[in-house]
């Protein structure tokens, strides 16, 4: 009793010939259109938002001078003390210097989080 239910619930539709007829697909004229849409969908709402962020991250990279404090994507916190081209020289403790390539720093200490959002 139950196949029967599930076999006519997959038969194509009484009077109709099965073919692609209805749905988004038939409105917009095939699959074309609709993979052109799906990639304006990804593209607004991942790679944009995405690129974005590299650029804004690229800028702060590139503006780092001596005296700015940083956080390291290792989550270490330091002043720079010396800029050597693509390496930092960065001051963790009173007198430990550590020398990292510009592409590890995460953030500027004091700036705010792109994701942090104020609680009210």
């Amino acid at each position: 009793m139950f196949f029967d239910s599930v076999a006519f619930a997959m038969a194509p539709p009484a009077g109709g010939d099965g073919g692609a007829a209805g749905g988004l697909g038939g409105i917009l004229g095939g699959p074309l259109p609709m993979l052109v849409l799906m990639f304006a969908i990804f593209y607004f709402l991942l790679i944009r938002p995405q690129q974005k962020k590299q650029k804004a991250h690229r800028a702060m990279l590139d503006a780092l001078k001596k005296g700015d404090k940083v956080w390291t994507n290792g989550g270490i916190l330091g002043a720079i003390v010396d800029i050597d081209g693509d390496n930092l020289t960065i001051e963790i403790a009173s007198g430990v210097n550590v020398v990292i390539k510009r592409g590890f720093v995460a953030d500027k200490d004091g700036a705010a989080p792109a994701t942090d959002k104020k609680k009210k």
